[in-house]
C-alpha cells in the first residue's frame, strides 16, 4: 500500500462553493477513483489549506493515476473544482496538488 497527503491552498472567494460541491461528490467520480485502487481518501480544510490523503492499493500508480486523468467525469469535475484551489508558491509548472513528506507514521504494535 502506498500512502499518500498532498496540498493545495483554497480560494477565499471560492471556499463555500468548493464545500458546497463537495457535499454531493458526483458518483462517477468516486467510482473512477475506486477503480483505479485509492481507498481510504479525505480532504481536510484548515486556514484556507485543503489537505488530501488516500491510500493507494494497486500496482501500477502511474496507470491508475493516467486512468483518473483521462475519465471524462473527472474532467468536468475538476472544471468545478479546479476554478476553487490556488496551488502552493512552491509547486512546479503545471503542478496543483503537490505532495506532502511524511515525518512520522504511528507504528502497529509487534
Amino acid at each position: 500500500m502506498r500512502r499518500v497527503a498532498s496540498v493545495i491552498q483554497l480560494r477565499p472567494e471560492k471556499a463555500q462553493e468548493y464545500l458546497e460541491l463537495h457535499k454531493d461528490v458526483w458518483p462517477g467520480v468516486e467510482q473512477r477513483l475506486r477503480d483505479s485502487n485509492i481507498t481510504n481518501y479525505s480532504i481536510f480544510l484548515r486556514d484556507g489549506l485543503l489537505f488530501a490523503y488516500y491510500e493507494y492499493v494497486g500496482d501500477d500508480f502511474d496507470a491508475d493515476m493516467a486512468a483518473v486523468a483521462a475519465d471524462a467525469t473527472t474532467r468536468e469535475w475538476w472544471k468545478l473544482t479546479d476554478p476553487c484551489q490556488q496551488p502552493l508558491p512552491t509547486a512546479g509548472p503545471g503542478e496543483r496538488w503537490v505532495e506532502a513528506t511524511e515525518v512520522y507514521r504511528l507504528r502497529e504494535q509487534p
